[in-house]
């Protein structure tokens, strides 16, 4: 056994290689989010490097013990790229595209989570804490009990879970629910993920389901309690509340509409490249207001930050041509020599040049058709010290059910976004700084941190009720 008392098992390590061989915090709000707790005891990361074929010893980075996972090159393509992200992803994103079931990603799959299991099961010390993260693990809880009876689990699912129509689709669906219920505490970031997740386990496995738990047989006739409960996750805000404030940034924040020419509204979006997002439906909805007359290209711009993303499976390859096509297609009909209708930016920025964006947008467009969260919105209403700006928010997201004044939308009906867009525009300033006193309240009362004590909070209730 090992020496880590508090033991996270990620697909991702929280460290990047650099180019010369040795290694950088990765951005992320789960690494901001875990990384004070880890360094308050024994912890350990056990998660995969980056590199396909990369061999790393476990070694110590910044007081936590990272155990890195090897994946080869078959891996990737068949436990990544497949399984967890042309399977599993468009599965659990309500069938927005097609997942595709094939068995070999299948089996690459268990197989990849049976190592996981392992190094997490061999660092950890007695009765430690093995939290997992994610939809690329759902078998490991499951493997670590069978390996590590004595130490506690936690998982935490940061995408959506499906509702039972779609999730008994999955091939392979009593398998994952089994791999889940390995753990003491499942996290989901709604109410509602955590039904449907409670919903699939008495359909499959006839379980008893309450909301103080799932009971769950063990061989021995006896039972233990499963709770599976939304502990919806936040943003690092203080940092937010910083970068704000710095000089450079806010002057940064005015170049960037100066850049832009000045128009009298920014609209702002800032997705992954990915078809979960919407931003096919907000350009859409933006272009037909250019088109109506509603909105001028020399009064509006809409600036869509879209960071490359699985480069590699073939819908997200496609989707990048659907969008690129919309936006020279928007572009080509209304810009002016002086003024660009959408300007597009396929690539990744750095935290501080986000946080500008977010001081220069006057609108948030946050249209995901489905999403777990979209810390996004999170981050733009953290920036916003000046209490200005109006977020307009899918109810598809998880940000939806605690950011209640914000204007909620349904991306798919394009009128109804047109409208919404036009309302925030519009909005009068006092309006919008009673919107947002009140979203920006809701974020630093709740933030990345609240939920990692909240969530670890619970795992220590749950190990001491299943102890006795």
């Amino acid at each position: 056994m090992g020496q880590a008392e508090l033991v996270v098992v990620a697909n991702r390590l929280p460290v990047d290689r650099d180019a010369d061989g040795g290694w950088r915090t990765s951005p992320g709000g789960l690494v901001t989010a875990l990384e004070p707790v880890m360094r308050t005891v024994d912890g350990a990361w056990v998660g995969w490097p980056g590199q396909a074929g990369l061999e790393v010893e476990p070694f110590d980075f910044e007081g936590t013990h990272l155990v890195p996972v090897s994946l080869s090159a078959d891996e990737v393509e068949e436990y990544y790229e497949g399984f967890s992200n042309d399977t599993i992803w468009p599965l659990y994103h309500d069938v927005i595209a097609a997942p595709r079931y094939r068995r070999e990603w299948w089996n690459a799959y268990r197989k990849v989570n049976e190592r996981f299991a392992d190094a997490a099961a061999a660092v950890a010390a007695p009765n430690a804490t093995v939290w997992v993260q994610d939809y690329q693990l759902q078998l490991v809880p499951q493997l670590i009990r069978e390996r590590r009876p004595d130490v506690t689990i936690g998982y935490f699912h940061h995408i959506p879970f499906p509702a039972y129509g779609l999730f008994a689709q999955l091939p392979w669906r009593r398998q994952v629910i089994e791999g889940l219920l390995g753990a003491d505490v499942i996290g989901f970031q709604r109410t509602a993920d955590a039904s449907n997740f409670a919903r699939a386990v008495h359909r499959q496995l006839r379980y008893e389901t309450r909301a103080s738990g799932i009971r769950v047989p063990r061989e021995d006739g006896t039972s233990r309690v499963v709770l599976a409960k939304a502990f919806p996750i936040s943003i690092d805000t203080p940092t937010y509340l910083e970068m704000a404030a710095r000089p450079d940034i806010r002057e940064r924040a005015a170049q960037i509409r100066e850049e832009l020419g000045n128009p009298a509204k920014i609209l702002l979006g800032v997705d992954r490249l990915d078809y979960t997002k919407g931003i096919r439906h907000r350009m859409k909805a933006f272009g037909e207001l250019l088109r109506d007359g509603r909105l001028s290209v020399e009064n509006a711009t809409l600036v869509q930050v879209a960071s490359p993303s699985r480069e590699r499976v073939a819908a997200y390859v496609q989707l990048r041509d659907e969008i690129e096509l919309m936006v020279g297609r928007v572009n080509g009909t209304y810009d002016t020599m002086e003024h660009t209708a959408i300007r597009y930016l396929h690539q990744s920025f750095p935290r501080e040049e986000m946080v500008a964006l977010y001081l220069a947008a006057d609108v948030m467009l946050v249209t995901a058709l489905r999403d777990g969260m979209n810390l996004v919105a999170k981050e733009y209403i953290a920036s916003r010290l000046d209490n200005k700006g109006v977020l307009v928010l899918s109810e598809f997201t998880g940000a939806a059910d605690e950011l209640g004044s914000a204007i909620r939308i349904n991306p798919h009906d394009i009128e109804g976004l047109k409208d919404a867009i036009m309302q925030a525009i519009d909005m009068p300033a006092a309006e919008q700084s009673r919107r947002m006193r009140k979203l920006r309240k809701r974020v630093q009362d709740h933030d990345v941190q609240d939920w990692s004590h909240t969530f670890l909070g619970a795992l220590k209730t749950a190990r001491e009720a299943n102890a006795s």
